[in-house]
């Protein structure tokens, strides 16, 4: 169940938590509500902001080091 959470402090501070979206894609879905909010402060992603990330087989890099490398 995804869920978005506001706090809304005495001093016009607002905290939002998203809960229930994995990956980026929270971004997309607090965009609009951040743009009417006002100046954001701060972003701390949760572990859903981590799981299930993928990596495409363009974006995977394969090194190999020789001492003559160095």
């Amino acid at each position: 169940m995804e869920t978005l959470e506001f706090v809304i402090y005495p001093d016009g501070r607002v905290q939002e938590k998203v809960t229930g979206i994995v990956g980026a894609s929270c971004e997309e879905v607090t965009a609009a509500i951040e743009a009417q909010l006002g100046r954001v402060i701060a972003h701390e992603p949760t572990s859903e902001y981590f799981a299930q990330q993928t990596i495409s087989p363009s974006e995977t890099v394969n090194t190999q080091a020789t001492f003559s490398d160095w």
